[in-house]
């Protein structure tokens, strides 16, 4: 049997080629990304995912980000188009309610496209110096509402059939500048970070996987947090996360060197997969090439990760939507 190549990969566009079809067969991804660029409509969704499921001859999990707000996938008119996570907590009666039943409606959505995993939920505290990119993605200003409210969407989530993925591990708050294009450095020391960024990490350690963020913490290390052992043994040990780790999208501009460099340097601190998104077919090929094959660890993490999908449980839409109208005084959706 060909061993899982410890990387998360897409394509480019809607629908697979025969040649992508080709190297996922030999590259065994353990799953894959979608974005903008892949959705049609439903039935066009359903066939890529069945399509990239059958190429690698397993039920691989396979993600999305659907945040809300900018980040979000699936838009309208043909699916639900949300507010910002931080509008709908500041509007609603009950942000943890709230919270809970927009990712479980999320999570129906999703699985009714074959999708199975979600970027989410974002444990990052904004405060006032936090980038525009980041700020109203985050559910609150404080940890404990933060790891509350990211509880909540867990939940939804789970509870729907979806695997979330919990980000920006250790913490992404403090981040004044926009990782796509640039690295952020962090100077809070170690009894700052653990009182604050680090507390809905640990409140949600028991979570299935998490994702990395491209940031310099200066009390650890001078290199960001997905390519420095130093800050994978704190979230594992600080933070206490033994879930499967993957980064946050190698190309993006944060980090040094090219997509080789990178992803190598990423598993040698001690990432289980390397996430690539973008870019073009023989950047993925290479992508892959570098990441190589997932460690006996990731493996145990992996089949973690498939222990923990559920069978949706039944809900009444209607019923949902209309409880989060009352709690959002009638404005749901953008």
């Amino acid at each position: 049997m060909t061993p899982l190549g410890a990387c998360i990969l897409s394509c480019d566009g809607p629908r697979l080629r025969p040649d992508e079809a080709a190297f996922f067969q030999d590259a065994q991804p353990v799953g894959f990304i979608l974005f903008a660029r892949h959705i049609e409509t439903p039935d066009q969704v359903r066939a890529l995912c069945a399509d990239l499921r059958a190429a690698v001859g397993r039920d691989c999990f396979i993600t999305t980000d659907q945040e809300g707000g900018r980040v979000q996938r699936l838009r309208g008119p043909t699916w639900r188009e949300w507010r910002p996570a931080w509008d709908h907590v500041l509007a609603a009666a009950d942000p943890e309610r709230a919270m809970y039943l927009r990712a479980r409606l999320i999570a129906d959505e999703l699985t009714a496209l074959g999708l199975d995993s979600v970027c989410a939920p974002v444990l990052d505290i904004a405060r006032e110096s936090t980038h525009p990119f980041l700020k109203n993605r985050c559910y609150g200003a404080d940890a404990e509402t933060v790891a509350r409210l990211g509880r909540a969407v867990a939940r939804g989530h789970l509870d729907g059939g979806v695997l979330p993925v919990m980000k920006h591990m250790p913490g992404h708050g403090r981040a004044t500048q926009d990782t796509h294009f640039e690295l952020p450095r962090v100077a809070a020391d170690l009894g700052q970070l653990d009182a604050t960024d680090f507390l809905p990490f640990r409140h949600l350690s028991d979570l299935p996987m998490g994702m990395t963020g491209h940031i310099v913490f200066e009390a650890f290390d001078d290199r960001a947090a997905t390519v420095s052992p130093a800050m994978v043994q704190v979230i594992r040990q600080e933070i206490g996360f033994d879930g499967l780790l993957m980064t946050d999208d190698i190309s993006m501009e944060a980090l040094d060197g090219d997509l080789k460099h990178r992803a190598r340097a990423a598993i040698a601190a001690g990432c289980d997969l390397v996430l690539h998104c973008n870019d073009t077919f023989e950047d993925r090929v290479a992508v892959a090439d570098a990441s190589g094959a997932v460690s006996d660890q990731a493996m145990a993490r992996i089949h973690a990760v498939e222990a923990a999908r559920r069978t949706p449980d039944e809900i009444d839409i209607p019923a949902i939507e209309a409880e989060l109208a009352s709690l959002l005084g009638g404005q749901v959706y953008v």
